[in-house]
């Protein structure tokens, strides 16, 4: 019976991912460059800090080398959002897949910290490649199948942020420097086929009349959230990133000094977190169905949110925290495919880019604070991050309700 769901539940999803792609190529080339974009990120990640010591990188400096990618991407994305709707999706979509390619070759190629900060800071600078690929799904895509358009997209950054570990480990194998060249080839691909294949959504006759809206300032990043949905949505996207961030700290602390299970169980259990989370973003064309508001969907997997992370707080063994932390994944998929549509939904076409971009900032800054405060709360216990990961869902829950409201 079991087999018998898994089948039919893979068909339903091949079905929707068809339907949704026939009349869209340019969607099938942004989901594999997003793959392999996410790929190459994902094959870093466990092995940065090894490979960073040789360097002098300790703890403490690890956490600043990781923020600096935050913190220049916080200034740089919706930069590079807007110059998208002045310029066109295609070249900075290029020229920011190739500057993470270079950003590796640095990795592969450090003499010194300086360099790993160098290579770190600079991909930040160029990483618009999130914003401008979700302005390309909203270029092309209509209200009532947007949500299920970026869920996609989604899934794809997802799928590679989940295998991108594994094979990471894998190559470290054969050298420290081999993973990072093998994340600058893939990354050089991905800025091939956006070259080669990838049509432009927004081209620079159709850009340049843009109004004074679309130009981007720094100022933006305080209007923009003073924009009644648009405002609303983004804050809620930031407070959610920041509870996602800092669950990710009392995970890896849980399952090492509770747990005490070993990398590769931890390996799976984060595997099986985002591998429910992609699922659930295939799923969005069901949940669109059924619900005709999306930021009711929004508010139900957000209050879903919060019963698991709070539940989660609470566990002592194992069972009790792969359920709440399994059940957090599934709704939390929701999140970014529910939030991009809404934003698109509200939006001129001339500031998609700046927009999506200032977004993605926000995310940012929440992909910063999440670990900072997740540390300040290990210092009363473990279950404290929990707990304070609960909290910033249940503010994104109590906000959310303005968008209902607004809707």
């Amino acid at each position: 019976m079991l087999r018998t769901f898994f089948v039919t539940f893979s068909f339903y999803l091949a079905n929707q991912c068809n339907r949704l792609m026939k009349g869209d190529k340019n969607l099938w080339v942004l989901v594999f460059i997003c793959v392999i974009n996410s790929l190459g990120f994902g094959i870093i990640v466990p092995i940065l800090y090894s490979y960073g010591k040789k360097f002098g990188i300790t703890g403490e400096t690890l956490g600043v080398l990781t923020a600096s990618f935050s913190v220049a991407q916080f200034f740089a994305t919706p930069v590079l959002g807007s110059l998208s709707d002045k310029w066109g999706r295609k070249p900075l979509l290029v020229i920011s897949l190739a500057g993470t390619c270079i950003s590796f070759i640095l990795f592969a190629e450090a003499r010194s910290m300086i360099m790993l900060f160098a290579a770190r800071i600079l991909d930040g600078l160029t990483g618009g490649n999130v914003s401008v690929a979700q302005a390309m799904v909203s270029d092309t895509a209509e209200p009532d199948n947007r949500a299920k358009r970026f869920g996609i997209l989604s899934s794809a950054f997802g799928f590679g942020f989940v295998i991108g570990p594994a094979v990471g480990g894998l190559l470290n194998r054969y050298g420290m420097q081999v993973p990072f060249y093998f994340a600058a080839g893939i990354s050089l691909i991905g800025t091939l086929c956006s070259l080669c294949f990838l049509k432009e959504t927004n081209p620079p006759d159709k850009s340049k009349n843009a109004s004074e809206n679309s130009k981007f300032t720094f100022g933006s990043l305080i209007t923009t959230l003073k924009r009644p949905v648009i405002g609303t949505a983004v804050f809620t996207g930031f407070l959610l990133t920041m509870a996602q961030f800092t669950m990710i700290i009392g995970f890896q602390t849980f399952s090492v000094d509770i747990l005490k299970i070993n990398p590769t169980q931890i390996g799976i259990l984060y595997a099986g977190f985002g591998v429910s989370g992609i699922i659930m973003q295939l799923c969005v064309p069901l949940f669109t169905k059924w619900f005709s508001s999306k930021s009711l969907i929004l508010l139900l997997s957000t209050f879903l949110c919060f019963a698991a992370m709070f539940t989660t707080g609470l566990a002592n063994s194992f069972f009790p925290f792969v359920a709440g932390i399994c059940i957090y994944g599934l709704f939390n998929g929701l999140r970014n495919p529910m939030l991009n549509a809404i934003i698109a939904d509200h939006i001129d076409h001339e500031e998609q880019g700046k927009v999506l971009g200032i977004n993605q900032s926000y995310a940012s800054v929440g992909q910063t604070l999440g670990p900072v405060t997740a540390g300040l709360a290990a210092l009363l216990s473990v279950h404290a991050i929990f707990f304070l990961s609960s909290c910033y869902i249940l503010a994104a829950f109590v906000i959310s309700f303005r968008l209902k409201r607004k809707e």
